[in-house]
C-alpha cells in the first residue's frame, strides 16, 4: 500500500516542477532552466498484463536544449528488484516517446539514498549493456533551510527541505522556518504544501512537531490535526499534548531536561505560555532557558 509521505515525496514536484532544478542548482550539475512543464500520464503499463506506474512524469521544455523527460520515484527503502524496474520505466519511456530520460529518486533516509544513486548495471559484468545511474534528492544533498526568509523565497523547496530532513535532529528548525514561510503566500497554496508536508512526514518523530505549529493558527490550516483541534475546542488534552511536544523537541536535539523542567512543562495548563516554551525548545541551549522572561 502506497504510504502519504510516498505521495507527498514525489507529488511536490507536480505541484511545483521547477523545484527539480533548482534543488540541483547547489550541486552545479547542467540541467537547463526550462521554459514549459507538462504533466504526463504516468501509466507505463505494456499490452500483455503487467502494469507498470512511475510515481510522476514531467516533460520539461527547454529554449535552445530541447525536451527531456524526468520520471521521480519515491523510495523509502532499498529495493533489490528495483533497479530493474528503473531501467525499464528508462527504456520504455525512451522508446514510447524519443526523449532523453532522467530518473529522479527522493529518499529520507541517507542510506538508501546512497544505495539508490547506483550506478546499477545489466548484463554480463564484462560486457554491461545498459547501466541506470539516477539522480537522488535526500538528506545528504538537499538543503537545509532554517532561515524563514530562505524558506519565504521557495516555499516548494523549503517543503522538500523538510520533508526530505524529516528525520533529523534539526527537523524542528526545519519546520518552524517553514511554517512561518507559509503564513507569507496565499491561503490556498499554503495549504497545499502544508498538507504536503504533513502527508511526508507521516510515521516520523517530526509529525507531532509540524502538527503543534499548525494548531497555533487553525483560522489559516486547515491540515488534519488543525481541523481535529477545531472541532474539539481548546481542551486539557492539548495543553498535554503540547506540553510533551515542547519535550520531545528538547529530547531530539540532545538538550538535558532535569526533572524540575520536566515537572514545570507538564504542570503547565496555559496553552499561550506552552506555545512560548515550544517556540523557545526549537533554539535553547539548555532546557532552563525555556523559562527566561525577555
Amino acid at each position: 500500500m502506497v504510504s502519504s509521505s510516498h505521495e507527498a515525496m514525489h507529488r511536490i514536484f507536480q505541484k511545483e516542477p521547477g523545484v527539480f532544478g533548482r534543488a540541483f542548482r547547489a550541486l552545479d550539475l547542467p540541467f537547463p532552466e526550462p521554459i514549459a512543464v507538462s504533466l504526463f500520464p504516468n501509466d507505463l503499463t505494456e499490452t500483455a498484463p503487467l502494469e507498470r506506474r512511475v510515481d510522476t512524469l514531467l516533460r520539461f521544455d527547454t529554449e535552445k536544449q530541447g525536451s527531456y523527460l524526468v520520471a521521480v520515484e519515491a523510495q523509502s527503502r532499498k529495493e533489490p528488484t528495483k533497479p530493474a524496474s528503473w531501467a525499464y520505466y528508462t527504456s520504455y519511456l525512451h522508446a514510447k516517446y524519443r526523449l532523453p530520460t532522467v530518473l529522479l529518486v527522493t529518499c529520507q533516509e541517507k542510506s538508501t539514498a546512497v544505495w539508490a544513486a547506483g550506478p546499477f548495471s545489466i548484463g554480463p559484468v564484462h560486457w554491461p549493456m545498459l547501466t541506470i545511474r539516477p539522480l537522488v534528492l535526500g538528506p545528504h544533498n538537499v538543503p537545509v533551510i532554517t532561515d524563514v526568509r530562505a524558506a519565504a523565497s521557495d516555499i516548494p523547496l523549503a517543503t522538500l527541505s523538510a520533508i526530505t530532513h524529516g528525520k533529523d535532529a534539526n527537523a524542528g528548525a526545519i519546520l518552524s522556518a517553514l511554517a512561518d514561510a507559509l503564513r507569507t503566500i496565499d491561503r490556498e497554496d499554503a495549504d497545499i504544501f502544508s498538507e504536503l508536508t504533513e502527508q511526508g512526514l507521516a510515521n516520523s518523530p517530526a509529525l507531532k512537531i509540524w502538527r503543534e505549529l499548525m494548531a497555533v493558527d487553525t483560522a489559516f490550516f486547515r491540515s488534519e490535526r488543525a481541523m481535529k483541534l477545531r472541532a474539539e475546542g481548546r481542551t486539557e488534552g492539548r495543553a498535554e499534548e503540547r506540553a510533551e511536544a515542547v519535550l520531545r523537541v528538547l529530547q531530539r536535539r540532545g538538550i538535558e531536561v532535569p526533572e524540575h523542567v520536566r515537572q514545570q512543562v507538564v504542570g503547565c495548563d496555559d496553552l499561550d505560555t506552552l506555545g512560548v516554551w515550544f517556540d523557545r525548545s526549537l533554539t535553547v541551549a539548555v532546557a532552563e532557558e525555556l523559562f527566561v522572561e525577555e
